[in-house]
């Protein structure tokens, strides 16, 4: 089965560290990403190849479309709004870790506008799974892992899946849309033969997954039963993760990685750091813009 139609093509030279969490803004037609080590948030706007970086100051590692001009923003140890006109950012909510390795790490809306981050850790174990709620509580949702990565939701949100990058692991659990709480977790896809491990993670309308290798070469696409499908090459090492967008969200855009590549690596693939598109035969789910309601502090 061949689900892209076009080949990969290079759109964005960026040679980020650490590029990370593509979101599609269908407002302003635009893919919000983010260099995790470099601190920066991109606005990639693929019809022009015009690219807005801003400067936030700190590790950021995942960004989820809010209101007109407003990103929220899963920095080193907390949630934050940023403001694309102005400039300014404001905490919305501290999250205190056990761990001084441990960061927030990747993030993204559920189908009822509730932000869901993980975080990682250099101990084992230690790194958890929060759900932000746009009343502004936060919960702890999971814990045990380690590398908190790629999620996202089968089209009918009756499934949530969650990746474990360390462990080589992605999960699905049963979802409640309406509580917002997850269960009867179980192991849907095993790479541990493999060495590889999955990142980043994209659903599209049919619910098959893909999952960006990383170390791989390429993103893995998986029917809901976990059955491996296709195998789309990439020029990087390091693909980090996918993300669906443009008109018909045919449109898959690609972060990459150079972070912990020797010369010889980089010298293989050129354009690690870079942003890549491929089209696609299915479209993707649309991922869901953080809720409008306002916000309380909240610490844990």
């Amino acid at each position: 089965m061949n689900l892209t139609t076009s080949p990969v093509k290079n759109i964005h030279h960026a040679r980020a560290r650490l590029g990370e969490c593509p979101v599609w803004d269908d407002r302003q037609k635009c893919l919000y990403w983010v260099d995790i080590y470099n601190h920066r948030l991109h606005q990639l706007e693929p019809n022009t190849g015009n690219n807005r970086c801003f400067d936030v100051g700190d590790m950021v590692s995942a960004v989820a479309i809010s209101d007109e001009n407003q990103l929220l923003l899963g920095l080193r140890d907390r949630l934050a709004i940023f403001n694309t006109q102005t400039g300014a950012i404001a905490t919305k909510c501290q999250v205190q870790f056990d761990h001084v390795s441990t960061r927030l790490n990747d993030g993204k809306c559920d189908p009822q506008g509730r932000f869901w981050i993980g975080s990682v850790s250099e101990e084992p174990a230690a790194a958890s799974l929060y759900r932000y709620d746009p009343d502004g509580s936060l919960q702890v949702m999971e814990t045990g892992l380690t590398i908190s990565n790629g999620l996202g939701w089968s089209p009918d949100g009756k499934v949530f899946y969650l990746t474990d990058s360390a462990e080589k692991q992605i999960y699905a659990y049963d979802f409640d849309g309406e509580t917002g709480e997850i269960s009867h977790r179980r192991v849907l896809i095993d790479l541990a033969d493999e060495p590889v491990e999955p990142d980043g993670l994209a659903i599209d309308q049919q619910g098959n997954l893909w999952s960006a290798l990383w170390d791989g070469w390429a993103i893995a696409c998986f029917d809901p039963t976990g059955k491996e499908i296709q195998r789309l090459q990439l020029p990087v090492q390091r693909p980090t993760s996918p993300c669906f967008g443009g008109a018909n969200l045919t449109d898959l855009y690609i972060t990459s990685a150079s972070v912990g590549l020797s010369q010889t690596e980089i010298q293989r693939g050129f354009y690690a750091g870079d942003v890549f598109h491929v089209s696609t035969t299915i479209p993707g789910m649309m991922i869901s813009a953080f809720g409008k309601t306002e916000s309380r502090e909240c610490n844990l």
